[in-house]
């Protein structure tokens, strides 16, 4: 009776574990920088080099950094609704353009339309790897204290953005 019981004990147990790994959502990656300060970028801008974005500069408002590049496709699809939450939500939404082609970048940014108030040319993927990036798109909430506030895997669909993105801005404001 013992000989059977304990194989079947395993069983139930791995079974557990995997119907709660299947549970989760794939997108909902835990990010050790939630509730840390967003690390500063200091890299040039893509329309402006002289230029570069700091973060610092942002403090006060809340804001949106999204990852993207132009050899994404995903980053295209997500295009019109950035392009709607920037006007419509009213929030400011930066890119960090990551490892591209920066002419490649500004053309993309023209022929598809720009979203975003600036966007900064990490073409080394240096600042992406302080921000722990796994991909493009990704997008980061930023309180007004320059804190990082969630981190969103992959594109932003209007139900993301009503869904999760939405409430924390609201109160967050």
């Amino acid at each position: 009776m013992r000989r059977t019981l304990l194989p079947l004990a395993v069983f139930l147990a791995l079974a557990l574990l995997l119907g709660m790994g299947l549970s989760r959502d794939p997108r909902a990656v835990p990010s050790a920088l939630i509730d840390h300060p967003a690390p500063p970028i200091g890299l040039p801008l893509l329309q402006a080099p002289e230029q570069r974005l700091e973060v610092q500069s942002l403090r006060g408002q809340v804001w949106l950094l999204n990852v993207w590049a132009s050899w994404c496709e995903p980053c295209r699809q997500e295009l019109p609704v950035l392009r709607d939450l920037g006007q419509r939500a009213g929030i400011p939404i930066y890119g960090l353009n990551y490892k591209d082609d920066p002419r490649a970048a500004a053309e993309w940014l023209r022929r598809n339309g720009n979203p975003y108030r600036a966007s900064a040319s990490d073409t080394d993927g240096r600042v992406g790897i302080e921000y722990g990036v796994y991909g493009v798109p990704e997008t980061f909430l930023i309180d007004g204290n320059g804190r990082i506030r969630y981190k969103q895997l992959g594109v932003i669909t209007p139900g993301i953005w009503e869904k999760r993105l939405l409430p924390i801005i609201e109160a967050l404001r």
